[in-house]
């Protein structure tokens, strides 16, 4: 199983059915969210507008499965399993867990593509396990409710970059993610008006090799897309290199003046992967 969905995934509350299309036509996959963007007394009524999209005489959905995510409750919890027993009678399979934190967690799912979003303390510890689960498409990770798991405050400086914990945390659900071939999401960026810093933040989630990064608001996505779309420079400059590399049938040959071996072949490779999924979502 892969996950092919990205690089902007726009969270939606379920329970807003009148937000599922401006959400769906402005990123590249929209994640109905039955967790955290719903109050506890209207997860019902969120469930109910997800089965409402089939129509009464089971139309296909209003969403597109192959572009849509499920987040739902954590597991062992009342709601995950009214979550589940919605999702049954419907045709989302891709669905991401909330506080994701044990493989053991992931066998209720082994019908479904799971996103596991770990943002608990044991979640983090837990991630290469976790990853390894053969139905995780992908892992998440989740700045502030980690933080509150830990009895902290808040996941940034004053500044705006990240705390220490929260970057090991970053950094740890990314290399778990990698290590077992499975993909791995940003966490969202909470302040909606500062398009500078998603910017930075998305162009540094790109260069680490997150695949996808999660957002709040429509706004957001056209700043995570750009940040993901190669520039024509870095296409040309990637597909001169590689042609040098075909030229000169050696592991380690020099390049404008450079030393280039096998790492820098594989980020020219990822420029071009990245390009051609740029393309394919623009549709040209």
């Amino acid at each position: 199983m892969t996950f092919v969905m990205g690089p902007a995934l726009l969270f939606c509350p379920a329970d807003r059915p009148e937000r599922y299309q401006k959400a769906a036509e402005r990123a590249d996959a929209v994640i109905l969210d039955l967790e955290d963007a719903v109050a506890p007394a209207d997860k019902q009524r969120a469930r109910g507008a997800i089965l409402a999209q089939l129509g009464a005489a089971g139309e296909g959905p209003e969403l597109d499965p192959s572009r849509t995510i499920v987040r739902i409750n954590p597991a062992g919890t009342e709601e995950f399993g009214k979550d589940l027993h919605c999702l049954a009678h419907t045709p989302y399979r891709t669905v991401m867990l909330a506080k994701a934190e044990s493989a053991e967690q992931l066998e209720a799912l082994k019908d479904f593509h799971v996103i596991a979003l770990c943002e608990t303390a044991a979640g983090i510890l837990n991630a290469p396990a976790i990853a390894a689960a053969p139905n995780v498409v992908a892992l998440m990770w989740g700045a502030e409710d980690l933080l509150a798991s830990l009895g902290g405050t808040s996941s940034r400086t004053d500044d705006g970059g990240y705390r220490a914990v929260a970057l090991h945390a970053r950094s740890a659900v990314l290399i778990a993610a990698r290590a077992f071939g499975k993909e791995a999401v940003d966490a969202v960026y909470v302040n909606i008006p500062d398009f500078d810093g998603l910017a930075v933040e998305a162009a540094d989630a790109v260069a680490s090799g997150f695949s996808s990064k999660a957002c709040i608001h429509p706004t957001q996505a056209n700043v995570v897309r750009g940040a993901y779309a190669p520039s024509d420079a870095d296409v040309e400059a990637a597909q001169e290199l590689l042609g040098a590399a075909a030229a000169a049938g050696t592991g380690v040959f020099k390049h404008n003046g450079k030393m280039i071996d096998g790492p820098i072949l594989k980020h020219a490779e990822a420029t071009l992967r990245r390009a051609g999924a740029h393309a394919r979502v623009a549709g040209t």
